[in-house]
């Protein structure tokens, strides 16, 4: 029986870099803002090129390419523009791609982009058109393959981790409930050499009291799970980071119930548990040097007769309360329980929460930039640090003391929803469960979803996080 859905994970464009051309392979020339052309150029027709960074222009067998100012961006852009260019009946099966003064951080952002710009998930019962599956990087400088060799292939790696966090995000939710995110990641997990996965059902999350997970996941006749990712879990004397990703795999907005406009975008609520999927993923291909472990709490926010309510008092995992103000905010009730759970069970070093939270977040960011907060500073500097090298905007926002005593409840120990500004007062709910351990919380409302084509980014899930999530591994690897 042929799936409902794409295969997960999408195939991406293969890219290898190498110091000569093949013989009756279409070329790919880049030209620069002026134009400048570069190697490979014969017969080139300039009379209509610019060098616009992502202009595409077929000239008989040849593309030619605009690589604009040659900054980062405009590399990634040609790529991607690159590979949407290369799509339809007359696209080719290779093509090669002659680069000429060329680093290893260009050359990693053109990789990026090309890989991810001719993503797509589309459920149809048609065929895909075709498109471009491998591209040659023909590089003059031979003393240089072996270093862009490296980047082609990091590049890659973080292409790989955003497709397949935009693969699960987009998937539709009467395919992904609970048990199939769970499911599916575990399945993926079996496939990468030392990398495990334990995914837990309602009657485990009931028994350990994860009453948050449980209240949000019992308005649905889908119930909850659990799912525990762990990269070299034997390795004791190494920094352990734990990555908690909410995992709402659809948002009615339960009793509080949002309005229909926009409603069937929250089949993409758990991008912040897909980007943690896909990190966990990408680190343990990579082998890097750190112990790390992934939590993604897996619940459906419905409306039904066992919804839990507005003025409901909800324990979590480790005794913690919290009492329900709005069920719409279901994601760090969620959260509360993961974040608890790490702190009590796992002893991080590092602790780092990553969801679609609150809309406040988009009205302050908009939609390219992702919202931190983290109660250290060299936590902060670590993620947009991190965020910068990967190609992801973050922006600190702050904790605002002002704020902390609206969390209290009356009638339990926290308050679900604390007057005050919507993105703030929630990263100080979730604080209250990280235990005092270093702590980023990272919201992605706003970045998470794309209406259209910019940059490497497609209409849809924008598997934003994840690259962010693996460079900040990497980061504490090479410091180990």
């Amino acid at each position: 029986m042929r799936s409902p859905v794409p295969t997960v994970p999408t195939k991406l464009v293969d890219v290898e870099v190498a110091s000569a051309p093949r013989a009756n392979v279409p070329r790919v020339v880049l030209a620069a803002t002026g134009p400048e052309l570069g190697p490979g150029a014969a017969n080139v027709d300039l009379t209509e090129v610019t060098g616009k960074a992502g202009e595409t222009m077929r000239q008989g067998d040849s593309w030619v390419l605009g690589i604009g100012k040659s900054e980062l961006k405009d590399w990634k852009i040609a790529g991607a523009a690159l590979v949407r260019g290369l799509t339809g009946q007359a696209a080719p099966k290779t093509a090669d791609v002659f680069l000429t003064d060329i680093d290893a951080d260009r050359l990693q952002a053109f990789v990026l982009g090309a890989a991810l710009g001719g993503y797509r998930f589309r459920v149809t019962g048609d065929d895909a058109d075709p498109q471009v599956r491998s591209l040659r990087l023909v590089v003059a400088d031979e003393g240089l393959e072996d270093v862009l060799t490296e980047a082609a292939l990091k590049a890659h790696a973080l292409a790989t981790a955003t497709a397949l966090a935009r693969d699960l995000a987009n998937t539709p939710s009467n395919v992904k409930d609970p048990k199939w995110l769970a499911g599916t990641a575990a399945k993926i997990a079996e496939k990468v050499p030392g990398l495990t996965a334990v995914v837990r059902d309602e009657k485990w999350l009931a028994e350990e009291g994860f009453g948050g997970v449980l209240a949000v996941g019992g308005g649905s006749t889908r119930p909850p799970r659990f799912l525990e990712l762990s990269w070299n879990a034997s390795l004791k004397n190494a920094p352990h980071i734990v990555f908690v990703g909410k995992g709402i795999t659809f948002d009615t907005g339960g009793i509080s119930v949002k309005p229909a406009d926009g409603m069937h975008l929250m089949r993409t609520d758990m991008s912040g548990g897909g980007a943690v999927i896909s990190a966990l993923v990408a680190v343990a291909r990579r082998g890097l040097g750190v112990r790390v472990t992934g939590l993604v709490p897996c619940a459906e926010n419905h409306v039904s007769g066992s919804a839990y309510r507005p003025g409901d008092v909800v324990r979590h995992f480790g005794g913690a309360t919290t009492e329900v103000t709005n069920t719409d905010a279901e994601g760090r009730m969620v959260l509360a329980d993961a974040l608890a759970y790490a702190v009590r069970r796992l002893s991080p070093d590092l602790l780092v929460d990553v969801a679609t939270l609150t809309g406040a977040m988009k009205v302050s960011l908009g939609l390219r930039t992702g919202g931190l907060f983290s109660n250290t500073d060299s936590v902060a500097d670590s993620v947009v640090e991190a965020g910068t090298r990967a190609g992801e905007q973050w922006w600190r926002m702050p904790l605002l003391e002002e704020h902390v005593e609206a969390v209290d409840s009356e009638i339990a120990d926290y308050r679900q929803c604390p007057p005050g500004p919507g993105g703030i007062t929630a990263a100080l709910f979730l604080e209250k469960f990280a235990g005092g351990v270093p702590w980023a919380h990272l919201d992605i409302a706003g970045p998470a979803r794309s209406e259209k084509n910019y940059d490497e980014v497609v209409p849809g899930a924008t598997g934003f996080g994840a690259r962010t999530l693996v460079e900040l591994v990497e980061s504490y690897a090479s410091r180990a």
